[in-house]
């Protein structure tokens, strides 16, 4: 129980200070909070108590995670009624899902994938032409979009296959580059201008209308999409820890660690690679398909190569792996330049900066992902 102390306050802790940096507007109170986060984390550090509650997140996983997911539903419930911060926080959770695929790919396999936003953007394109064309129900639209993002992701393998390191990383920029001006030259798709989207419906129940509690008193239509986006997180966090745990994830590691002493032992490389790519991709639709629908507007500017960069430096800021350390980044990373509004132009400085700051002082990210130990019938 001492442990599991450990895990519940760290939860604690962070949901609170989540509710009050969200609820801060003056930017002297949003420095202030953030001056003390750096200084809780380096105290916490020196004492040995980020020790404590690793372990305890170890020890007691499915409980901190069941606790982790009521913080988030209490956070949303206390700005039920704030359209951005809400919106805000459904942004957050998107990102997460599909960070949660690129690191699959990064962080489990090994294979670079720079094109995060396009594949992101191939999910939102996909739900915008469904949903204007067809009368797919729009739940089936969000699994059809993640299975246009893979196929597409199936075509790209090809040439990541045949390559390694640096230069597998410029074949995914390129495809970046090229699905951009695709979508600036093409006025199918609306072209430089974009593409309007209407609102999800799901059962009848439109997410686009605010949810009346009484004649003075209501909750916000975003509050829908946060829910939306927060199962989807959820489904993204299992699945990829049980990846993790399984045989599979055993197989994607040693791929990562030495590809020349896998296809020594026999195992199939290719494959491999070919599984995490098809499963990242596909939740990077997916949350693409969400985030369309949710912002009824989308155009080529959204799904830049800087965008892909954004979705990388969350990966690293938060631990190359670890999925907690994944959300955790995707707050930091998207909620700190809409809080310190001095900034907002500046927040690919910002990004690069804090890309530098962590391989320079702490390579390993806020989080770093466990050694594994793989035991039949255990745990990794």
């Amino acid at each position: 129980m001492g442990a599991l102390r450990w895990g519940v306050g760290s939860v604690a802790t962070v949901a609170v200070y989540a509710a009050l940096f969200l609820y801060a507007e003056a930017q002297s109170v949003v420095i202030g909070l953030l001056v003390g986060a750096v200084v809780a984390m380096v105290m916490a550090s020196r004492f040995d108590v980020l020790a404590r509650v690793g372990e305890s997140f170890a020890r007691h996983e499915r409980a901190l995670d069941r606790l982790t997911f009521a913080a988030c539903i209490a956070v949303a419930a206390l700005f039920h009624d704030q359209h951005f911060v809400l919106l805000m926080l459904a942004t957050v959770l998107l990102y997460f899902v599909a960070c949660i695929g690129l690191n699959l790919q990064f962080g489990h396999t090994g294979v670079v994938n720079f094109a995060g936003a396009a594949f992101f953007g191939v999910g939102a394109y996909a739900a915008a032409v469904l949903s204007q064309h067809t009368p797919v129900p729009h739940l089936a639209i969000i699994v059809i979009a993640g299975a246009v993002a893979a196929v597409i992701g199936s075509v790209l393998i090809i040439p990541v296959l045949r390559t390694r390191g640096h230069y597998a990383a410029m074949v995914t920029i390129a495809f970046g580059v090229l699905f951009k001006t695709f979508l600036e030259v093409n006025d199918t798709l609306g072209g430089p201008q974009g593409l309007k989207l209407p609102g999800m419906s799901v059962f009848g129940i439109p997410f686009n209308a605010n949810i009346a509690l009484s004649d003075d008193a209501e909750i916000s239509f975003y509050m829908h999409y946060v829910v939306l986006a927060l199962l989807l997180a959820a489904g993204a966090y299992s699945l990829s820890r049980r990846i993790e745990r399984s045989w599979i994830g055993l197989n994607l590691d040693a791929v990562r660690l030495d590809e020349t002493a896998c296809a020594t032992f026999g195992i199939d490389v290719a494959r491999w690679k070919i599984v995490a790519y098809t499963i990242g991709n596909a939740l990077c639709g997916i949350a693409g398909a969400v985030y369309a629908m949710m912002t009824g507007f989308i155009a080529p500017n959204n799904f830049t190569f800087g965008d892909s960069l954004i979705m990388v430096s969350i990966i690293l800021l938060g631990g190359v792996g670890n999925p907690r350390g994944v959300m955790i980044a995707a707050a930091v990373v998207l909620l700190l330049p809409e809080k310190l509004q001095m900034i907002q132009e500046y927040r690919f400085l910002l990004y690069a900066v804090l890309v530098m700051a962590v391989l320079l002082f702490r390579p390993e990210g806020l989080l770093p992902r466990r050694l594994r130990a793989y035991f039949p019938g255990g745990t990794s």
